[in-house]
């Protein structure tokens, strides 16, 4: 019985790590499908788990890239450095966000969106409970998260609304927006690596690894302004009642790291277009000195990610929002 309950309130700590996530809007986790994943422990799933042992991780900045950038001249553009990446990036990325087409939504109605709409989809890795990865923990973790997972359509990230005028951090149109992801506040300081592809058909193509950064907020900082981040999670771990920590609180305990994320990005050299773009952002979530009932001073990691594609296809389109292109 002993064994039982340390399997499921370590279930519980992870499904409330994972339940964090709620603090961004675009990942609409809820409690429902941890207390599902509990009841199955229950019922007798954890007799065949496994523990594995886990190793700790430093958090050292390095380049991911097989090709690292070199200076020259890509499809007729030249590429000094990596402010010379960064300006270009950040000029497609504008350009493209003033493009627009006409779309139909589900319910029939004529829309403005962006040209450019993309996919998104979120993977969550194994749950380390104490350094260790429990196997019916992380067996359990898709069917926890796969009906949580709400995947939406949005424009180029970081991004607030495929609709250009509610890209930004309002909420109704009663404020003046003090923050606007119609426009890239990317720059060469916030890259780590990238490097440049000449494909040879009119396009190049950017590979850009930005610096990690802990605890990003979008449309700031090296991962914000180039991925869709989480913002700050610890007001949300904070309002799970079950969980206590025996030092700190929430804003000591509850740490996110993003590292090693890249983006892989398509443009016309002739129009600066963004053609086809592929944002794959890694975030490792740690929860320490966590304590749920009688189990006290818990620690608990979850690797996340969270990809953005564009352009969506005509089926995603259709299928996730009803919307069909014009």
């Amino acid at each position: 019985m002993k064994k039982l309950i340390k399997r499921v309130t370590a279930l519980a700590l992870a499904g409330a790590l994972v339940a964090s996530l709620a603090g961004c809007a675009k990942i609409n986790y809820v409690t429902n499908g941890t207390i599902t994943a509990i009841q199955e422990v229950k019922s007798g799933e954890w007799k065949n788990a496994g523990n594995e042992e886990g190793s700790a991780e430093e958090y050292v900045d390095t380049s991911t890239l097989e090709t690292p950038f070199a200076a020259g001249t890509y499809g007729g553009v030249e590429f000094k450095d990596l402010n010379d990446v960064a300006n270009y990036y950040v000029e497609a990325y504008n350009y493209t966000k003033t493009l627009t087409a006409q779309y139909k939504d589900q319910e029939g109605n004529t829309k403005t969106f962006y040209k450019l709409l993309g996919s998104e989809d979120l993977q969550v890795g194994d749950v380390m409970i104490d350094g260790k990865a429990n196997s019916t923990i992380n067996g359990l973790v898709p069917s926890i998260v796969g009906p949580m997972f709400d995947a939406n359509v949005w424009g180029l990230v970081p991004c607030n609304s495929r609709e250009p005028e509610w890209d930004n951090n309002l909420e109704d149109s009663t404020r003046k927006a003090d923050a606007d992801y119609r426009t890239s506040a990317f720059t060469g300081d916030d890259i780590l690596d990238a490097n440049v592809v000449d494909n040879g058909d009119g396009t190049i193509t950017l590979t850009i690894q930005p610096k990690q950064e802990e605890l990003a907020f979008r449309g700031q900082g090296s991962q914000g302004s180039f991925f869709e981040v989480l913002g700050d999670i610890s007001g949300a771990v904070a309002g799970i009642s079950v969980l206590s920590f025996t030092e700190g609180d929430a804003n000591d305990n509850v740490k996110v790291f993003y590292r090693n994320g890249t983006g892989v990005v398509t443009i016309d050299t002739k129009t600066k277009e963004i053609v086809s773009a592929k944002y794959t952002m890694l975030v490792d979530v740690n929860v320490t000195h966590a304590s749920i009932a009688i189990i006290k001073d818990k620690s608990a990691s979850v690797k996340i990610t969270y990809t953005n594609e564009y352009p969506a296809s005509d089926e995603y389109l259709k299928e996730r929002r009803g919307i069909v292109r014009l």
